[in-house]
C-alpha cells in the first residue's frame, strides 16, 4: 500500500488546519501509544469472549484511525466492532495489527519528518 493510501493526507491537513499542528503531534503521539494496548486488549477479550470489551477497544481503534485519515486500518477496526466475536478469526486481528503498523510508520513520517 503506497502512503497516500495509508493515511489520507486531506484528512490529516485538514485535522492540522482546524487543530493546530503541534496538537495533531500531541495526538498522534498518544494514538501511537495507546494503540498497542487497545489492540492488545482485543486479543484478550477475544480469548476471554468478552464481546463488549473487545467492541469498545475496536470502537477507538475505528474512531482514531478516522480522526487521523488512516481510513483502510478504521474500516478494518469497523468492521471488528460489528463482527459476532465468536467468528473473528486471528487472522484479522493480525491484519489489523499490520495495518496500525504502517499507519503508524506514515504518521511518524508526517508528525516528525
Amino acid at each position: 500500500m503506497t502512503n497516500s493510501k495509508i493515511i489520507d493526507t486531506e484528512v490529516f491537513t485538514e485535522l492540522q488546519g482546524n487543530t493546530g499542528a503541534d496538537f495533531v503531534i500531541e495526538l498522534v503521539d498518544t494514538f501511537l501509544d495507546e494503540a498497542p494496548q487497545l489492540l492488545a486488549q482485543m486479543r484478550s477479550a477475544r480469548a476471554a469472549g468478552e464481546a463488549d470489551n473487545f467492541r469498545r477497544a475496536a470502537h477507538s481503534l475505528k474512531s482514531n484511525g478516522s480522526t487521523f485519515g488512516a481510513l483502510a486500518f478504521a474500516a478494518q477496526a469497523r468492521s471488528l466492532e460489528l463482527s459476532q466475536l465468536a467468528q473473528v478469526e486471528e487472522g484479522a486481528l493480525a491484519a489489523l495489527e499490520q495495518q496500525f503498523q504502517q499507519a503508524a510508520a506514515r504518521l511518524r513520517e508526517l508528525c516528525h519528518g
